[in-house]
């Protein structure tokens, strides 16, 4: 029966520690009334219901015709329960010392079971010694005669150490384990919602060099409104466990023996979660482990820790915060206390990575993955803040926005970085076309994928930005540029700066080229793909039409200097050489206007074999350049030919001076900028 599950008592020990089971024999041979007296008060001590208290009396009337005379009806009414039992306590009033003999007795017979567990007993065991271990805490705290003998704190010492293991083996064995791939296919549906949201042309084009290794990654994490997972609360603990834990922490806190409660419960939840942030994939690495470990695994790490970060606030500790608001109600005090030191490592252990990726060498690279880790800290502190309340809490908040703002700083620094590579930049190998250079590709994929962070950026910014407004305007900066960068958000002027520094650095490689219209078709080929580039994404918006414009400017003026340089020469030939038909005039020489057709032939041969290799990849300006090419050129010919041809055409070989006819020069111009040689198909030529 529940009544009597308790361990069977040990042999009698010391007689000052005897308890009343263990002098039944002896009360037997005094006489009658004593063993009545004696059985009567074991049914009255063990019994919690009338059923049980009958049952006693029949088992003992088995052993003797005279316990038949006990009935049940005068015992008191049970127990109370052991969750409010001490509340009915007064403090100030000492149990009696029946009662607490009856107490100390359960108390001892459980501690010579060392390997039995109270909880892993019938649910009535459980109640029987909790509500024994309330009758000795209160007799200690009301200093009755057991308390003074001693015999009080002893029970009480007894019952704590085996509350503590009861504790220990509830923690551990009611712990729910981490469903890690639940939690990350809520973070995928979480993050691909969001991605909906973003500006698709922010990707990066897989063909350009920005995608090979050491470039930025454009896969980022966008914000997320609100906290997803208030409609998914996780467990750490079995729901089932959660009263036997609250109602141990609450005798372990009346006891005194809070700091070995804070001791076995932090110890047990700092382990499991520090096995939580195992399976998330967020790693305990040193500064110098971090800063020698590749990019490409680096950059793995820092996505998982991203990850990792809101799960662990969104689930781990909000989990965490509300098991020791559920557990440790005995205090509010306590209940701060076990909830940081509990979660401290595993803050520390997030923070710790944070810390040691802000002082990692500068490189661009990791602008983008670590604006992803400043904006997923920036995200959770307010969750956070919610969560470490409190004066034990502020250290904790005080450490995450430290780290918060390294990582803005080591944002900064890369950005600055980037800046000095492309001023330090000096490739001496041009593209031999006049392509689009490979650090424009990079570059404006770069500054693409920073607009996606904008808001962020335009925090970090912001005081750099001022300062780059009174460093112009100290320089006397135009009008029109100082009223322009005023208009900028901080983002924009470390893009106009940023920009600036590719142009500069774009100019110098159109020196490279000797022929100098092949220095403008670099020039025009670069801009026009960063004002498209500019104009296909957020970086329009932000640069605004007023820089826009001056490229669009910049473009028409190397592509007339393109025509001067290529084409003055050409048309030279087809001009007559004076005003009339008298002398300085072409007039009636034959030999002088085939001269001019043989020099044009050969600066029109000369220029179609070099710029057929030359490549626009624009169709729009490869075919605008040809038709501006053709209105100069090909009006020019057919008027000169109509005028001159008669002269030549009548004589010998006429066909070795008249090459081509308008339409021939036509076809000819059509294969210009295609970056490879022409096609014979094109030429119509007179023999």
């Amino acid at each position: 029966m529940s009544a009597m599950s308790a361990p069977p008592p040990p042999p009698e020990e010391e007689e000052e520690e005897a308890v009343p089971l263990a002098g039944v024999g002896a009360v037997a041979v005094a006489g009658n009334d004593r063993v009545l007296a004696a059985a009567h008060h074991i049914v009255k001590s063990l019994a919690t219901s009338k059923n049980a208290a009958d049952d006693m009396i029949r088992i003992l009337s088995g052993f003797d015709y005279r316990f038949s005379t006990i009935t049940s009806d005068h015992f008191p009414s049970p127990s109370p329960s052991p969750s409010n039992s001490h509340s009915h306590s007064d403090p100030s009033e000492a149990p009696s010392l029946s009662d607490f003999d009856d107490a100390a007795q359960l108390i001892h017979l459980w501690d010579t079971t060392p390997e039995a567990l109270v909880f892993e007993a019938p649910e009535d065991d459980a109640a029987h010694y909790l509500a024994a271990v309330d009758v000795a805490v209160d007799h200690l705290a009301a200093g009755g005669p057991a308390a003074a003998s001693g015999r009080a704190g002893v029970a009480v010492q007894l019952a704590m150490a085996r509350l503590e293991d009861e504790l220990r083996h509830l923690m551990l064995r009611h712990a729910v384990p981490l469903d890690a791939s639940g939690l990350y296919c809520s973070l995928r549906r979480l993050s691909l919602e969001s991605m909906d949201d973003l500006d698709t042309s922010s990707e990066f084009d897989p063909a350009t060099p920005h995608s090979q290794e050491g470039a930025p990654d454009t896969a980022r994490s966008a914000s997320l409104v609100g906290n997803p997972f208030d409609d998914q609360l996780f467990d750490l603990v079995r729901p089932d466990a959660v009263d036997e834990l609250r109602a141990i922490a609450e005798r372990m806190g009346r006891a005194g023996y809070a700091s070995e409660l804070v001791q076995v419960y932090c110890g047990i939840r700092r382990d499991l979660l520090d096995e939580c942030l195992t399976v998330l994939g967020v790693e305990r690495l040193s500064i110098d482990e971090v800063q020698r470990v590749e990019w490409k695994q680096l950059n793995d790490k820092m996505k998982k820790w991203v990850h990792g970060v809101k799960t662990v606030v969104r689930s781990l500790l909000t989990g965490e915060r509300r098991l020791c608001d559920q557990v440790l109600a005995v205090s509010d005090e306590l209940r701060d206390e076990c909830f940081v030191e509990s979660t401290k490592v595993c803050i520390m252990q997030i923070l710790n990575f944070g810390d040691a990726v802000a002082v990692c060498p500068r490189s661009p690279e990791k602008v983008s993955r670590i604006l992803d880790m400043y904006e997923a800290l920036a995200e959770v502190i307010p969750e956070l803040k919610e969560l470490y309340y409190g004066t034990p809490g502020d250290d904790v908040i005080c450490d995450l926005e430290g780290v918060l703002g390294r990582l803005g700083d080591a944002v900064k620094g890369n950005l600055l970085e980037f800046g000095k590579v492309l001023q330090q930049e000096s490739s001496r190998r041009p593209m031999m076309a006049g392509e689009i250079h490979p650090i424009t590709r990079y570059v404006m994929n770069y500054l693409r994928l920073l607009v996606v962070y904008s808001d962020t950026l335009d925090k970090l910014l912001d005081e750099d930005a001022a300062r780059d407004v009174d460093h112009n305007a100290s320089n006397g900066g135009a009008d029109d540029d100082e009223e322009y960068l005023q208009s900028l958000t901080p983002l924009g002027h470390r893009l106009v700066k940023l920009m600036s520094y590719l142009e500069a650095n774009l100019e110098e490689k159109s020196k490279l080229y000797e022929d100098v219209a092949l220095q403008c078709i670099f020039s025009m080929n670069n801009t026009l793909y960063i004002v498209q580039k500019v104009k296909d994404s957020e970086l329009g918006r932000i640069l605004g039409d007023h820089w826009t414009r001056r490229r669009r400017g910049k473009i028409r003026q190397n592509s007339k200097s393109y025509l001067r340089i290529s084409w003055t020469k050409v048309l030279s030939y087809l001009k007559d050489d004076g005003h009339s038909s008298g002398s300085g005039s072409l007039g009636n020489s034959s030999s002088r206007v085939k001269e001019k057709f043989k020099n044009f032939n050969f600066a029109f041969d000369e220029i179609y074999r070099s710029q057929t290799l030359w490549k626009v990849p624009d169709p729009q300006l490869r075919e605008e350049l040809k038709i501006s090419i053709s209105e100069n050129v090909i009006p020019a010919y057919r008027a000169f030919l109509g005028r001159y041809g008669s002269l030549v055409d009548n004589g010998r070989n006429s066909g070795k001076y008249i090459k081509y006819t308008p339409e021939d020069l036509e076809n000819q111009l059509s294969d210009l900028f295609e970056g490879s040689l022409g096609s014979a198909n094109h030429s119509r030529r007179r023999l």
